[in-house]
């Protein structure tokens, strides 16, 4: 028999967190994490401690972004750090298109290929951040230099 996509997702990114030698487990909540505040909410923390993933095209490459949860990403800043002139968010359909997840549970890692990754900077104020884990219902715990590992990120100020 096989597994509903949702499973799926969520084994792909343990699956991934184990091959990359990170820490923090993948964890099921029983109310939805599909926003920064839902997820905050469902775990007792602040809002900038949640590491949202988003996706943007930078000159039609797809870049994913791990903002705080408290941030709005800057498309004219992002523009400024990927060095490319049109910046565009991604559609639901190009968002599972180039990460295999859809929107609520795009984890940072356990994408079909690589993507430019930048993490925001303002998640390194925290010890603790939260992740996607591949379903608006999962969540995994990591901190910010494990976050720049992982997903080979670049570290850069991203909004406000």
């Amino acid at each position: 028999m096989s597994q509903p996509s949702e499973q799926k997702s969520v084994d792909r990114v343990r699956q991934a967190l184990a091959d990359l030698g990170a820490r923090g487990e993948v964890q099921a909540l029983d109310d939805s994490a599909r926003t920064a505040q839902e997820a905050a909410a469902a775990l007792g923390v602040e809002v900038g401690q949640i590491a949202s993933s988003l996706v943007f095209f930078g000159d039609g490459e797809p870049v994913l972004v791990v903002a705080s949860g408290g941030h709005r990403v800057d498309e004219m800043q992002l523009a400024a750090i990927l060095e490319v002139n049109d910046i565009t968010k991604a559609s639901a359909d190009d968002v599972r298109k180039a990460t295999g997840f859809a929107i609520g549970g795009v984890a940072p890692v356990g994408h079909p290929k690589p993507l430019r990754t930048i993490v925001d900077i303002a998640l390194s104020q925290f010890d603790v951040v939260w992740a996607a884990g591949g379903h608006p219902h999962y969540v995994f715990p990591t901190h910010y230099d494990e976050l720049l590992r992982i997903t080979a990120g670049e570290a850069a100020e991203v909004g406000a």
